[in-house]
């Protein structure tokens, strides 16, 4: 697995991804208590600066990142569908989860995401 390529970002951003670490909503709280400390065998970052955007998972090692679309989202459609087709063509894979699946579903939502690490792991 030849991955792990670090993907520079503007600088400006730095301090808007520490500030948004620090407002977490209730969704990306729970979930990073989930997966935190390599909790499902791999390390993921929270708020992670790539490019021109910000991305609220990230996994290095699997060029994996995860997006949680809650309320913020609804009317960003165009905005979250750019920033994904820009992040791919650095080889990044997205899972993305509802803000709802993630409080009221958690067990589905994390076997989806030990599905897709699986099928990372293995291509």
């Amino acid at each position: 697995m030849a991955r792990n390529k670090l993907i520079s970002y503007n600088p400006k951003l730095k301090g808007f991804a520490k500030k948004l670490r620090k407002n977490s909503t209730l969704s990306e709280i729970l979930l990073w208590k989930q997966i935190k400390g390599k909790a499902l065998g791999f390390e993921f970052h929270c708020q992670v600066p790539m490019d021109e955007f910000i991305v609220d998972f990230y996994c290095h090692e699997l060029m994996l990142a995860i997006q949680i679309d809650g309320e913020s989202h609804e009317y960003k459609y165009d905005y979250d569908s750019q920033r994904q087709a820009e992040l791919q063509k650095f080889g990044i894979t997205f899972i993305r989860f509802s803000d709802l699946d993630v409080k009221k579903n958690m067990r589905s939502v994390l076997l989806a995401l030990e599905q897709k690490i699986r099928l990372l792991e293995s291509s």
